[in-house]
């Protein structure tokens, strides 16, 4: 696959654009500096092999007219500059691959105004609803296991630590908040999707997930497959090497099992379901002209937005800062949900704005009024998954164990109350 990560052009005329987001990312401009000289030593290489190919051709007609001592020299040097092509071809693949490694190394370029800094440099956009802590305050877990919902323990005998059992009601409630997530989705516009979490090699590369996130990434050695930890990854390479009709976005919304190591996280949140190695969820993904994403990213924010609003949670919606963004994010928002037990908010969604950065990766196109092929824009979004069984536990309990179950989920569930079970 030809993997144009960030545009050569851009690197070539506005290199400080992309020095400016390494800034902003608190990352090395070192990358950038690399790519330019990368660059340059592959264009100088296709340069001689171009050269050197012209001259080789010219040879082969004089040689056909020429005879006597004329035409064994002609020989001579047809010789000497067969072995000096093969010398500039593989300088020319040495080249390629460089630059490819090089630009594999630059992250998308941030959108202008994300905030500057790491994971605690976010901007609060705004609060919605009221934070309570309930006189009687249990958590999630506390919660799950009177309501005979959630079972850690026998979780850990199966798999391990941070794997769980959803039983009964928790069961339930997962498959009851899904539904209603698939069910806006749809009635919003989205098609529905169940994708393979397996995918291969050049899949995961292209979204962007197998640079600073490859440790928490599963790999299948035997058969050359990840385990994706979003079904951003498939549904990103549904259109690859394809050229699309983006008259209008196209929308998908995938429901699936996700994967992931949690590497790095050693004694971080080990209680319950908020940080696990397997879970569920809905993901929303769009493909749009890049003209169109930032208005597409404000939609699919305003969409989480609606799910959070049916699930009757208070939250805030942040701006994360250009060093927690992630390789292939240009922009992400988190909307994070209040834990009263924690009495702190929790991330339960995030919608990042890729821009071309995986479509570029993956050979995504569309045509313009010109019918030009040009590199197509992807969002992706989360609409519900697993950890928001947190949130609602929580915001909802009673104090004697039992939940209210909010409005939007009781035609799901068919009941107004989880009630405990011991």
């Amino acid at each position: 696959m030809s993997v144009l990560v960030i545009d050569l052009r851009t690197v070539r005329e506005n290199p400080d654009l992309i020095r400016r987001s390494q800034q902003v990312r608190g990352e090395s401009e070192q990358v950038v500096d690399d790519l330019i000289a990368a660059d340059t030593a592959n264009r100088e290489a296709l340069a001689r092999f171009e050269t050197l190919r012209a001259e080789q051709k010219q040879l082969g007609k004089r040689v056909s007219r020429a005879s006597g001592d004329e035409k064994q020299e002609l020989l001579v040097r047809t010789k000497e500059l067969s072995g000096e092509v093969k010398t500039a071809e593989a300088a020319v693949n040495a080249a390629a691959e460089t630059l490819r490694a090089a630009q594999l190394a630059v992250p998308n370029i941030v959108e202008e105004g994300v905030p500057a800094g790491g994971e605690d440099d976010f901007v609060v956009l705004r609060e919605v609803g009221e934070r309570k802590v309930p006189e009687t305050c249990r958590d999630h877990l506390e919660l799950g296991e009177i309501l005979g919902a959630i079972d850690m323990e026998r979780g850990a005998k199966t798999s391990g630590s941070r794997f769980y059992y959803l039983v009964g009601m928790g069961a339930l409630l997962q498959q009851a908040l899904l539904n209603l997530a698939l069910q806006q989705a749809v009635e919003t516009g989205f098609t529905p999707m169940i994708p393979p979490v397996m995918v291969r090699p050049e899949a995961m590369e292209g979204t962007g997930f197998l640079g600073a996130h490859a440790s928490e990434v599963y790999y299948l050695e035997d058969e050359e497959l990840y385990l994706v930890g979003t079904s951003e990854v498939p549904l990103a390479s549904y259109h690859a090497k394809e050229i699309l009709d983006l008259e209008q976005p196209k929308r998908y919304a995938a429901w699936s099992s996700c994967f992931r190591k949690e590497a790095g996280s050693y004694g971080k949140d080990t209680r319950g379901i908020i940080r696990v190695h397997q879970f569920d969820k809905i993901e929303m993904f769009s493909y749009c002209r890049p003209e169109e994403a930032a208005a597409e990213h404000e939609r699919l924010l305003g969409f989480e937005e609606r799910m959070l609003a049916k699930i009757e949670v208070p939250y805030r919606v942040i701006d994360t800062a250009g060093g927690d963004l992630g390789s292939s994010a240009a922009r992400k928002f988190d909307c994070e949900a209040w834990i009263p037990s924690q009495e702190r908010y929790r991330e339960l969604t995030s919608t990042s704005n890729c821009g071309t950065f995986q479509a570029r990766r993956l050979g995504t196109r569309y045509r313009d009024e010109n019918g030009k092929p040009q590199t197509a824009a992807t969002l992706n979004g989360t609409l519900a998954t697993t950890r928001w069984i947190v949130a609602i536990l929580e915001n909802h309990q009673q104090p004697d164990g039992s939940v209210r179950v909010p409005e939007a989920l009781r035609p799901f569930l068919g009941r107004e109350v989880l009630e405990p079970v011991s």
